[in-house]
């Protein structure tokens, strides 16, 4: 059997399967970009570049950025210690907290907006308590970065978990012996192999960050050049029926996404190689 025949008969019916494919991706995830950019370029240069970089649209823009790149950090360090628990340890309730870890991609973001919301305020569960000690974690920064954690939780945890299941165990019993502590042990046999999933867990959670509305809405109290992120000036836009002014700026932060995760692939090749 020749090998262009197995190669036919690896995935029956490859040609429809990925014409059927190409043709979904288009209509969902190219036509809606193309029809963006093309409502963006409608405007004269000068509208453009007035709409996206005035002086709330720069303080949107920085807000959403350190926002979610702080959230991304925080999600990374806290993904990498429950990915950890759950494979590398047994324990009564583990199935319940691996099943509680995918809370977020199950629950409506406007739902976890409201709950923090609640939780933060002076009077609420927390808040009552964190709030006289001068820690405020509602229509702040702060509360702004507990919710875009939380959305990107799941995006850390799950890249890890497999690739900590693929590490054998035996490695680690093989630097202890040779004389390396737990500290050397991690940075220098297990921090390789794990950090090409770390920046791919860091790169979902911070594009799932940027974009991210219907949790921030409720927590952040919208406040120009203080807690206003991008998206929010976005349906500021479109309610003062400036559409393609709206489009101009969710063009900028498409860029921005885009520019976000070339780099991220381009650590990830680095990081493979370096390990190789």
């Amino acid at each position: 059997m020749t090998t262009s025949t197995i190669n036919r008969r690896v995935l029956p019916g490859f040609r429809l399967s990925l014409g059927y494919t190409v043709a979904w991706l288009g209509f969902l995830v190219v036509v809606p970009l193309a029809g963006c950019l093309v409502k963006a370029a409608s405007l004269p240069f000068d509208r453009f570049w007035g709409a996206v970089w005035t002086a709330r649209a720069r303080a949107a823009y920085a807000f959403t950025l350190t926002s979610s790149f702080a959230s991304a950090w925080i999600n990374v360090v806290l993904g990498l210690i429950v990915a950890w628990v759950l494979v590398r340890y047994e324990f009564p309730g583990k199935r319940w907290l691996d099943s509680l870890v995918d809370l977020p991609f199950a629950l409506p973001t406007a739902v976890a907006g409201l709950v923090y919301s609640q939780l933060y305020v002076e009077n609420g569960w927390l808040g009552q308590f964190l709030v006289p000690l001068g820690i405020k974690a509602a229509y702040s920064r702060l509360a702004v970065v507990l919710v875009l954690t939380f959305i990107g939780f799941p995006f850390v945890v799950r890249t890890l978990q497999p690739v900590l299941e693929s590490l054998d165990a035996e490695i680690e019993d093989a630097a202890f012996l040779l004389g390396a502590t737990r500290w050397q042990t991690f940075r220098r046999v297990l921090l390789p192999a794990l950090v090409p999933a770390m920046i791919t867990g860091f790169a979902l959670s911070f594009a799932r960050a940027m974009g991210e509305y219907g949790s921030v809405v409720f927590v952040s109290g919208n406040m120009p050049f203080k807690t206003e992120i991008a998206p929010v000036l976005i349906v500021a836009r479109l309610e003062e029926f400036a559409y393609a002014e709206a489009t101009a700026i969710a063009v900028v932060l498409l860029a921005m996404s885009i520019g976000m995760l070339l780099l991220v692939n381009l650590l990830e090749l680095w990081s493979k190689r370096s390990h190789v």
